[in-house]
This record gives C-alpha cells, sequence and structure tokens, in this order.
C-alpha cells in the first residue's frame, strides 16, 4: 500500500532541486568553512551564499542571520541569550508557544525569572487586551509565535511587537510554521528576532536559523570557536545550510501559486469535514493554508491517528514533537477546549505534492474509520 503524506507540519520531504545543490557539498566539495585554503573558500562562498537565500525570503540582511542546528536551537538560543544579558525580570509568552519556547521558559521561571503566559482567545488568537495587560509590569522579553504548529492560526505578532518594544521588551517570534506558506517580513513585523526552519519548507532537517535586530546582543548558548559571528560556535553544516538556502529561494518562487492551491485543498477537505460533524479548532481566525485541526466527539485522536495510517495515509494527533506526551493538547486547553474534546484532536497539514483526488480519498477513508467505531460502539452497548 502506498501511504499518502498528510503531516507536512512535522516535516517536509527533501526538494530534489534542495538535494541537488546539497549533493556536491557531501562528496567533492568537503572544505571546511574555516579554512584558508580552496577547499575552506568555496565552502565559504557557498555558506555566504545561502544566507543571502534566507535573508532574502524575510527580508532582512545577510548579516542578521544566524545558522544553527534548526527551530528548537534558535528558540533557545534567543530566549537564553537574552536572559545571559538581562537582569532577571519578567517573560511573557503566549499559552499556546511550542515545547521549545514553553519549556526554556519555565527553565528561566526557576532561575529567578517571573514568567507571564499570555492568553489566547476561543479561536486561538494572542489576546492583545492580555499582553498590553502583562506589560504593565516591566517585561525583559517577550515571545509569540507567527502560525501555531497545531491549530496554522496567524498571529498578530506585529502588533505584539509593538506593545512590547513601547514597554522596552525585546520581542521574539517562533515563524517555523509560518515561513514558506504566507509572506513573513522580519521588518514588517517590527521584532527583535526570528526563529526559522529548514526542514519545514522541503530543506534538510537539522539547520535552522535565528534572525536578529543587529541592535541586540544576545550570550552564546555554544561557545567555542566564535563561529557566525561569535553567536554560534561549531564547524558549519555546509551541506545543511546550502539546503537551507536552495530551499528558501525555492518557497519564494512558489509561495504565490502554492498557498491559494493549499487553501482550495483544505476547503475542499473541511467541507467534508462539516458533513461528518467534526469540530475545526481555530476555523475561526486567519491560519496558514496547509492546516486543519479537528475533532470528533468520543474519538481519540491517537486511535484514529493508528487507523487512519493502517488505511494509508499519515496524519497527526497534535505536535509531532511532543507525540509523546499523552495529555491533551496545551494549544486547545489555552483556547477553552474541554479536555474529552481535545484528546481527540488531529492535524491534517498538506504540501506540494498532495492533490485533490488524494483529500477526496483521505475524506472516505475517514467516513470508513468513524463508522467502524460506531460500530464497534454500538456493539458494545
Amino acid at each position: 500500500m502506498t501511504h499518502v503524506y498528510l503531516d507536512h507540519n512535522a516535516t517536509t520531504p527533501l526538494d530534489e532541486r534542495v538535494l541537488a545543490a546539497m549533493l556536491p557539498y557531501l562528496r567533492e566539495q568537503y572544505g571546511n568553512a574555516s579554512s584558508r585554503h580552496e577547499f575552506g573558500t568555496l565552502a565559504r562562498k557557498a555558506v555566504n551564499q545561502a544566507r543571502e537565500q534566507v535573508a532574502a525570503l524575510v527580508g532582512v540582511q545577510a548579516a542578521q542571520v544566524v545558522f544553527t542546528s534548526g527551530g528548537t536551537e534558535s528558540n533557545n538560543a534567543f530566549i537564553k541569550g537574552a536572559a545571559g544579558m538581562l537582569k532577571p525580570g519578567r517573560l511573557a509568552v503566549s499559552a499556546i508557544e511550542h515545547p521549545c519556547v514553553a519549556k526554556p521558559a519555565q527553565e528561566l521561571a526557576r532561575a529567578g525569572w517571573q514568567l507571564r503566559k499570555l492568553a489566547v482567545d476561543s479561536a486561538g488568537r494572542i489576546d492583545l487586551a492580555d499582553v498590553a495587560q502583562a506589560l504593565k509590569e516591566p517585561t525583559g522579553m517577550v515571545s509569540v509565535m507567527l502560525a501555531n504548529n497545531e491549530t496554522g492560526v496567524i498571529q498578530d505578532a506585529a502588533a505584539v511587537a509593538a506593545l512590547a518594544r513601547a514597554a522596552g521588551a525585546w520581542m521574539h517570534t517562533d515563524a517555523v510554521q509560518a515561513l514558506g506558506k504566507i509572506a513573513v517580513d522580519f521588518n514588517g513585523l517590527n521584532v527583535h528576532a526570528m526563529t526559522l526552519s529548514a526542514h519545514k519548507i522541503y530543506g534538510p532537517k537539522g539547520v535552522g536559523a535565528l534572525v536578529l535586530d543587529k541592535r541586540i546582543e544576545l550570550k552564546p548558548l555554544v561557545s567555542g570557536g566564535g563561529h557566525e559571528q561569535g553567536l554560534r560556535s561549531g564547524t558549519e553544516n555546509v551541506a545543511g545550510i546550502v539546503g537551507f538556502g536552495a530551499a528558501c529561494e525555492l518557497a519564494g518562487q512558489r509561495l504565490r501559486e502554492l498557498a491559494p492551491r493549499l487553501a482550495a485543498l483544505r476547503a475542499q477537505f473541511e467541507r467534508g469535514l462539516h458533513g461528518m460533524d467534526a469540530v475545526i479548532f481555530g476555523a475561526g481566525a486567519p491560519r496558514v493554508p496547509n492546516t486543519s485541526y479537528f475533532a470528533f466527539p468520543g474519538v481519540e485522536g491517537e486511535t484514529l491517528v493508528v487507523e487512519l495510517d493502517k488505511a494509508g495515509y499519515a496524519v497527526a494527533s497534535g505536535a509531532a514533537c511532543s507525540s509523546a506526551n499523552p495529555e491533551p493538547s496545551a494549544t486547545l486547553l489555552a483556547m477553552g477546549v474541554a479536555p474529552e474534546l481535545a484528546r481527540g484532536a488531529v492535524r491534517l497539514s498538506l504540501g506540494v505534492q498532495n492533490t485533490p483526488q488524494q483529500v477526496d480519498a483521505f475524506l472516505r477513508a475517514l467516513e470508513g474509520v468513524l463508522g467502524r467505531f460506531k460500530r464497534l460502539t454500538a456493539m458494545a452497548v
């Protein structure tokens, strides 16, 4: 059986053109980018070109891009790096952040910082009134993601940044799930720092970036030879960085065509969901075009994901990075969703290769699985 992949928020397949760009740096062009000979010079040129490509996609100068091992490291690098330069004070993060923001924030709370969670409404949008209320107290930094990894809901990060800057706080946004799905403009968002990742945009795993306002200074998370302007020491993953650059260039080229196509596929899918009496989370808010997060009352999300996998369809129950946690989604609980319904949450996230025919076939498979569940329930009564 050929599986249909519908879990692009977890990761995306490596684009063949990205792989082609990477291969020379996995084979014959294997130099260390810090070496002074020709091998090193070629590697450094490749890294510099990739830095330009990443910078161009988010509208910044190349010097503002710091390469990391991925989104988790970038988020930690900002939160812990900012804490290393600021006096312990207040840190405000949204209640729906990815664990790689939420957990380092909790670590700071144990180290003497005051942690303030920012509320969201029932559609999963950040509550700007609560942000304003939180920032009445002196606050060192604020972190609010640009698009939620579960619901796909797009946050008004620019409005939060305006409030944060007015209060003298450093503003960070995790843009991992937004990049390549909507236009992302660092300067337009008015943030001090932004997290990006390659493997969500058809690039390689193990490489990401932290984009920084030149006027802020962070304590390095990784110290050593002073790579990446002293902010991230360690020999650069040249092939991965080259792949990230290529993926960013391709993402910019296809965004205008891809976003409406994915939105049409999601609309097709959600029309089918409505006919099955599903609850769709975040549907009342602007969302990235590829994501649908839903549940059926009385149906466990994990069980549904396993049965759909058996039927040949790969979807997720919540966030892949925290799938080992059996607790209901913290994002949905913050939105006021009942724990019983939150445990039923399943996420479909579409990608470049998905088709209307696949969506129709998936809806039929979903209907079949739900029908079996109902028959089993009826037999058990």
